[in-house]
């Protein structure tokens, strides 16, 4: 499934490049600057700016997308706590930046990452180093353990 006309939002963020699922109302994308290992932004495709906009459609399906990222993520990483933050200043339309959390590193096909900012808040302008080769890694590592439809 496509998306015919994305939002904007989706564009900033990749889309279609960075899709990993795409559901009915949501999309599942990886975030293009890794706050930390394997950051993600779910991203609703309704042309909305405020979390009480969004259908009934994409509420009733939200669990879904979460129980999915969550499933993943653990499975590949482990991950001690996850942040969900929907902040729409920059890009208005709603999106939760999915955030992994990790008291101590992580490996991922051979290099190290850690989350510099454990046990605080998350710091999003800081982004982890990884180049475009490790970035296609992680997003086929990703769209590979996604459950099927």
């Amino acid at each position: 499934m496509s998306t015919v006309n994305p939002l904007a939002t989706m564009l900033t963020f990749g889309y279609p490049q960075t899709l990993i699922r795409e559901y009915g109302h949501w999309t599942v994308q990886l975030r293009p600057r890794q706050a930390t290992l394997g950051a993600l932004v779910l991203i609703c495709k309704e042309d909305v700016t405020a979390f009480s906009e969004i259908g009934t459609g994409a509420f009733a399906e939200l669990p879904r997308a979460v129980r999915d990222i969550e499933m993943v993520l653990a499975g590949l990483f482990a991950f001690d706590k996850i942040n969900y933050l929907m902040l729409m200043m920059v890009d208005p339309h709603v999106h939760f930046h999915v955030l992994p959390r990790y008291s101590r590193e992580r490996e991922f096909e051979g290099a190290v990452y850690r989350d510099s900012a454990w046990p605080g808040p998350p710091d999003l302008g800081a982004a982890l180093e990884i180049d475009t080769s490790e970035s296609g890694s992680l997003l086929e590592a990703v769209r590979a353990a996604w459950p099927g439809p």
